[in-house]
């Protein structure tokens, strides 16, 4: 199939790209500048100039693409609407990517949840996120209007990017937070726990609900969870500093911002992806963020 792919010179979206050509896929991706257009080229991406804005590029793209996959932003509403109304009736997958911050709290550090979501479990977001889960109920209601529509909804993504870009969100900030100042820290009192998963596990996901994802599915993308104690424990091992230390939520946001310090770095979000398994088949391989710090991550 011809792919037409946004967020190709991302983190996420260079590792699915780098998994469908594998399995076979031509990729048409999404870039901004020309600079990164032939970076693409070179990868094997067939780079196509433009952004999230331009909704008629869009809707072109999709209309002559095989499938679309939306990898660039998980809130660009009439980004979605351009891609839905153009595959409307077509049978063709569109697969949107969401993320796991639709079900944080207000825990800011300070506290583990006992709760875990699984897609069966309604979900009430906080009023940062109701946009999100309301794009996330456009893309699956879209099963009703001929589109094969599909939400994965990755959790704390680690590990090294084949793509342009090699880093994820969360546990790079930490580092780079750490490298900075000589100090590992965490939000709060890094109580709160995330649910992870490798970002070779993801690609694997998306390419599995390319070829067979039924319509109107909603899919967590997990496979083990970790607090953010437990992590920056990680971290201070692997670059050889001391122990971690809290990081009080009025500085964590002075420094990174309402929405990572509190949602990204402060929440919790424990999920558990039951469907991808039972649905799918699909059979993560990698299993502790903890492990892949103290061991695999990059230092220099």
């Amino acid at each position: 199939m011809t792919i037409f792919l946004t967020g190709a010179s991302g983190f996420i979206g260079g590792a699915i790209a780098a998994k469908l050509i594998v399995a076979g896929h031509g990729i048409r991706g999404l870039v901004r500048t020309p600079e990164k257009a032939a970076q693409l080229q070179a990868l094997g991406i067939e780079p196509v100039l433009g952004d999230l804005s331009d909704t008629a590029l869009l809707a072109r793209e999709a209309r002559a693409a095989d499938g679309v996959v939306n990898a660039a932003s998980s809130d660009d509403r009439p980004a979605v609407e351009a891609f839905l109304d153009a595959l409307a009736g077509t049978g063709k997958p569109f697969l949107h990517t969401s993320g796991s911050s639709i079900v944080a709290d207000e825990a800011r550090g300070d506290w583990a949840s006992d709760r875990t979501y699984d897609e069966d479990t309604p979900i009430d977001p906080l009023p940062g996120k109701s946009a999100r889960v309301a794009i996330d109920r456009l893309v699956t209601d879209a099963a009703g209007r001929g589109v094969r529509s599909v939400v994965l909804c990755n959790t704390l993504i680690y590990g090294t990017g084949p793509g342009l870009h090699a880093d994820s969100v969360q546990i790079p900030t930490l580092v780079a937070q750490a490298r900075q100042s000589g100090i590992v820290r965490h939000v709060g009192r890094g109580l709160n726990i995330w649910s992870n998963v490798h970002v070779e596990d993801v690609a694997e996901l998306y390419a599995l609900a390319l070829d067979r994802a039924p319509a109107g599915a909603f899919y967590f993308v997990e496979n083990g969870e970790a607090s953010f104690a437990q992590a920056t424990a990680a971290i201070a091992h692997r670059l050889g500093l001391g122990a971690p230390q809290d990081w009080p939520i009025d500085d964590a946001v002075a420094a990174l911002g309402f929405g990572k310090a509190v949602y990204s770095l402060g929440s919790n979000s424990r999920v558990h992806g039951k469907r991808a398994r039972s649905e799918l088949g699909w059979a993560p391989k990698h299993a502790s963020l903890t492990e892949w710090i103290e061991r695999e991550m990059p230092v220099a």
